[in-house]
């Protein structure tokens, strides 16, 4: 039923034009919408890595895999599970007891990012400073001092005078603030710091008020800091059709998105809590993926084997992609291309443009989009805008870098982008349509030869949607990478990085005098520079 009126609603929208359809397009324009609207049903939840509602979705996506008959290719049926490193947590093991009161976490204290692991046991007297105790530290003079000072890192700050108290003698320090100015510190679970050799906690004004409002006390302590790394498990979800050919086309789109907009990259800067359905993003290239598959399952080409990859963590920086090609459940040398399609759902109906990337990866597209007369690629009525570059922001970049060949599809951004508003009755499933036949043509006619394609490298592309400095070094950050400082994932010909000698593998700690812990640390580091500035 639920299907029935899914088609009776395309129908009925597209009204004349539904009238002109074979058979096929219709069946394939009420499947793209039936999976556009269940993978951005809010029961999904915005389908963020790691969480029950990117699970449905795989769950989804490999049952039609299972159902069209292709062959699960994961590491475990159809699923390849991998990690994604959610930054620290406190752990519950953690405790602090003052005068035999239990305080309770984030109430009455938080170990700060960059505390050691500890445990102690002791008796400091609050008006002395005594070797081999817990030092405490009042905020107030430091933030009247500093209030006035653009400039002025607290975190920073307090990282240095912990260091040197504990040179000092200081087995922990207790850090509060007696002023009315606002420090803003919290426990920071996505901070990438060495921490440091001693305990550094937090006291909240509520905690100090009852514990050190007496300056001559003397206060029994005990104490446990256990702080961990905070992980979550993600899913790509592979299938695979064998024809026995000798190469296989690697078809692929991301079916993750914000979820509630936790991670921070959502257009809502207000902190509401919102589910973000991401029905262009990528519920649209989804939706394709899996008719490509259903498509190509039941075509009598045979020329080349094809690898159907959902995977998850695009939008955290590629985690799925990039985790893929050094893990491959095929040998990645037998893959001729790459097709990668993210939001493809808002065609202008005006314009009627679709932005292809990866043109220049290889002298084959060149060839193709070439063709004329009865051998030309099915085009429908769309017009093509072409980008020569192998790299962007979505996952045929970490395919790119293996040197394979590359596609990407794509219809451009829009107002509702990483927004709450990105619905499944905004999608132009007709638009849609169209590109998926159009993707279904160009793969068996590129696949005509049962060779792989020859790779041309390319000029790199920005790699993130948002500028948020103004100059740049040229550097591709690995934003899977975990630890502290940036991992170069490519370099840029003819920019600053690359004329110093910079190469994928390195690690950026510090820019000048800036220290870089994090991608964010390294975008503030750069906002310190303008253009001729050297470093």
């Amino acid at each position: 039923m639920y299907r029935l009126l899914i088609l009776i609603f395309i129908l009925t929208g597209f009204s004349g034009y539904a009238q002109k359809l074979n058979k096929e397009d219709k069946t394939l324009l009420a499947n793209l919408q039936t999976h556009v609207v269940f993978l951005s049903d809010d029961k999904l939840q915005g389908r963020r890595a790691g969480t029950i509602g990117e699970k449905l979705a795989a769950e989804y996506i490999s049952g039609h895999f299972q159902r069209m008959g292709l062959k699960p290719l994961g590491t475990q049926d159809y699923f390849q599970s991998f990690t994604i490193n959610d930054g620290r947590q406190v752990n519950q093991s953690s405790f602090l007891i003052i005068n035999e009161n239990h305080l309770s976490i984030n109430k009455d204290y938080f170990p700060l990012a960059f505390s050691a692991n500890s445990s102690l046991e002791a008796v400091p007297s609050l008006a002395l400073s005594e070797p081999q105790m817990p030092w405490f530290w009042d905020l107030k003079e430091l933030l009247e001092e500093n209030k006035s000072n653009p400039h002025f890192d607290l975190s920073e700050a307090v990282m240095n005078k912990a260091v040197e108290m504990k040179d000092r003698g200081a087995t922990a320090v207790f850090v509060y603030n007696s002023s009315s100015l606002n420090d803003n510190l919290s426990f920071d679970s996505k901070a990438k710091v060495t921490p440091l050799p001693i305990p550094v906690i937090y006291l909240t004004k509520d905690a100090v008020s009852k514990f050190l409002s007496d300056d001559e006390a003397v206060l029994d302590i005990k104490l446990k800091i256990d702080i961990g790394p905070k992980t979550r498990e993600a899913n790509n979800v592979i299938g695979y059709i064998d024809n026995g050919a000798k190469s296989t086309v690697v078809i692929g789109a991301h079916f993750d998105h914000l979820g509630f907009g936790e991670d921070g990259n959502s257009m809502i800067r207000d902190g509401s809590k919102q589910v973000h359905n991401g029905a262009d993003d990528n519920s649209s290239g989804t939706a394709a993926l899996i008719e490509l598959a259903r498509i190509l399952k039941g075509s009598k080409n045979k020329n080349s084997n094809y690898l159907f990859i959902a995977f998850s963590g695009e939008e955290l920086g590629l985690f799925g992609s990039k985790y893929f090609v050094e893990n491959p459940t095929i040998d990645l040398s037998n893959v001729s291309f790459m097709i990668n399609m993210d939001m493809i759902g808002r065609l202008n109906d005006a314009s009627k443009t679709v932005t292809v990337g990866g043109y220049g990866t290889t002298p084959t597209w060149g060839e193709l989009y070439g063709l004329t007369g009865k051998k030309k690629l099915y085009a429908g009525n769309l017009l093509f805008k072409f980008d020569s570059s192998g790299t962007g922001p979505s996952d045929h970049t970490s395919f790119y870098r293996k040197d394979i060949p590359v596609l990407f599809y794509f219809t451009g951004l829009h107002t509702d982008y990483h927004k709450p508003t990105d619905d499944h009755d905004k999608i132009n499933y007709m638009g849609q349509m169209q590109i998926v036949k159009h993707i279904h043509n160009l793969v068996e006619a590129a696949g005509k030869s049962n060779e792989k394609l020859a790779f041309t490298k390319t000029r790199e592309a920005q790699t993130t949607t948002s500028a948020r400095f103004s100059v740049s070094l040229g550097i591709m950050p690995d934003y899977t990478f975990s630890g502290q400082g940036v991992r170069v994932d490519g370099v840029s010909d003819n920019k600053p990085a690359k004329k110093a000698g910079m190469q994928a593998g390195d690690i950026i700690v510090s820019l000048g005098d800036y220290r870089v812990y994090s991608v964010e640390s390294y975008m503030k580091a750069l906002s310190k520079f303008k253009k001729g500035d050297k470093t």
